[in-house]
């Protein structure tokens, strides 16, 4: 399976809902690791995730990811994301937000996936408190210092 057919088949899981589907294109100890909900490790965990995380508090999934570029070792696709939330709090918001989702691969299978986008934005579309937003932003930027390949970022 091409890169590509593998990012299509990948977007196509998420918005079936089929958590079987997608969980099949991870290796058998493979990582989803959500940008909201932070990682899943394992093809149960990650089938799991998408009923219970994705289409658990949203509904009207659109994901479209393009230009899929891969050297077959690591591969990057940008991709633009749409829901409608389900949460009571903010039940009926759309949300749309651009990230670049990368890939890193073992052979034909997804050993870690994880991607880069702006939370806040998707966050700010919820109308979610200030104050919970702010929790939240500052909570992944402590996770975010805190990576061992942060320590020369962090300052003397």
């Amino acid at each position: 399976m091409s890169f590509a057919e593998i990012v299509a088949a990948f977007t196509r899981a998420v918005v079936a809902g089929d958590g079987e589907g997608l969980a099949g294109l991870f290796t058998p100890d493979g990582t989803y690791v959500d940008g909201f909900y932070g990682p899943f490790v394992g093809r149960a965990a990650i089938a799991e995730m998408l009923r219970h995380h994705f289409h658990g508090a949203a509904r009207d999934f659109r994901w479209e990811m393009t230009d899929p570029v891969s050297d077959g070792r690591i591969g990057y696709a940008r991709y633009l994301f749409s829901y409608t939330s389900t949460m009571p709090e903010a039940a009926g918001r759309r949300v749309i937000f651009a990230g670049i989702g990368c890939f890193e691969l073992s052979g034909d299978a997804i050993a870690r996936y994880s991607e880069v986008f702006d939370r806040g934005t998707a966050l700010a579309q919820l109308d979610f408190a200030p104050e919970r937003i702010k929790k939240a932003l500052l909570r992944w930027a402590a996770a975010e210092a805190a990576r061992p390949d942060a320590a020369l970022h962090r300052g003397p």
